[in-house]
């Protein structure tokens, strides 16, 4: 029988009986935003940040305005190397979150993969509700491609990543350059899904089971749900909910984690199902102890450093295996 992680218990105990520190229903989108904030803070690891070799803040015109990105080169990377990598979508329910809550993430990740990382700024609902965020996410994907040379990166090894709602973002952004491409649109090297959003029904049984009562519950994302989309239809749109998209056929290999006590955990697990049956090279991997946003508790939740570890992995043995077929090599078979 599955069980909570003895550090994810204690967390809830000192959380009030299980109260989110920025319970959603309880706080207008403005407030949940600082509040968001303050609670990322308290459990991400305490200074000093990890060092990384670069991190500069970028800007890009966007389909709705400037945005913000920040550009993250690993530590101990050459500085005039060509780097693999990630463009990175933060998550929040597409309403809070930003640069600033997952700038130790970011970090961590850049400096395990030994790669580059960008992290994106999307625009936030309810101001910017659905597609906004999807149409942001796919043009700093092509933005990055674009500029690949003068980033220092390597346009043949481009990957997307992003928790949860970021990885809703992460997956759309692929299954558009699929779809729609453009010229000089990148060829994804891989994507990297953790507790992903992949249908807006909020049907699964994960969300009904004590795996939804943990920090984010039902409620939550219904209320997400309902200051993201524009209308009840925007749940049938593949952007919005990309396990109904037509066809997974033709995505890049995926990394997919899920959390054992996250409402998310059974549409994590259909995907990667579903990645895997329209022919997707699929890593799933489930962390049964833990809540969905564990990977930014890295301050009380050892598994977070964890998860890093193998995030990190994924991309390292994806973006490598990228170099060796871009250089006309067989790529090496999966362990």
């Amino acid at each position: 029988m599955r069980q909570l992680d003895p550090q994810v218990r204690a967390l809830i105990e000192g959380m009030a009986g299980g109260a989110s520190p920025a319970s959603p229903p309880a706080a207008d989108p403005v407030a949940l935003r600082e509040l968001y904030r303050s609670s990322r803070a308290a459990l991400r690891p305490p200074p000093p940040w990890p060092e990384v070799a670069v991190v500069r803040d970028l800007v890009m015109a966007g389909p709705g305005g400037e945005l913000a990105l920040r550009l993250y080169r690993g530590a101990g990377t050459d500085a005039g190397a060509l780097l693999p990598a990630v463009v990175y979508f933060h998550g929040g329910g597409w309403m809070v979150g930003d640069l600033g809550t997952h700038d130790v993430v970011c970090r961590q990740l850049a400096n395990a993969a030994g790669c580059a990382l960008i992290a994106v700024d999307y625009r936030l609902a309810p101001e910017h509700r659905f597609p906004a965020a999807v149409e942001d996410s796919v043009a700093a994907v092509r933005w990055v491609a674009a500029q690949a040379a003068a980033l220092g990166i390597d346009a043949a090894r481009i990957a997307v990543a992003g928790d949860s709602a970021g990885a809703n973002l992460a997956t759309v952004a692929a299954l558009t350059l699929r779809d729609l491409p453009l010229a000089g649109d990148p060829g994804l090297a891989m994507q990297l899904l953790v507790y992903p959003v992949t249908d807006l029904g909020l049907q699964t049984p994960s969300y009904a089971s004590d795996t939804g009562r943990y920090l984010l519950t039902h409620a939550d994302m219904l209320w997400y749900r309902g200051h993201y989309l524009r209308n009840d239809a925007d749940i049938a749109d593949w952007r919005a909910s990309p396990l109904r998209a037509a066809s997974l056929a033709g995505l890049p290999p995926t990394y997919v984690m899920t959390a054992g006590f996250d409402p998310l955990l059974d549409e994590g697990r259909a995907y990667a199902d579903a990645l895997r049956a329209a022919g997707v090279d699929v890593t799933y991997e489930c962390f049964e102890g833990q809540i969905h946003g564990f990977l930014l508790m890295g301050g009380v939740l050892a598994a977070s450093q964890h998860a890093i570890y193998r995030l990190a992995q994924g991309l390292t043995r994806e973006l490598s295996s990228s170099s060796a077929a871009a250089a006309g090599r067989v790529r090496p078979p999966r362990p």
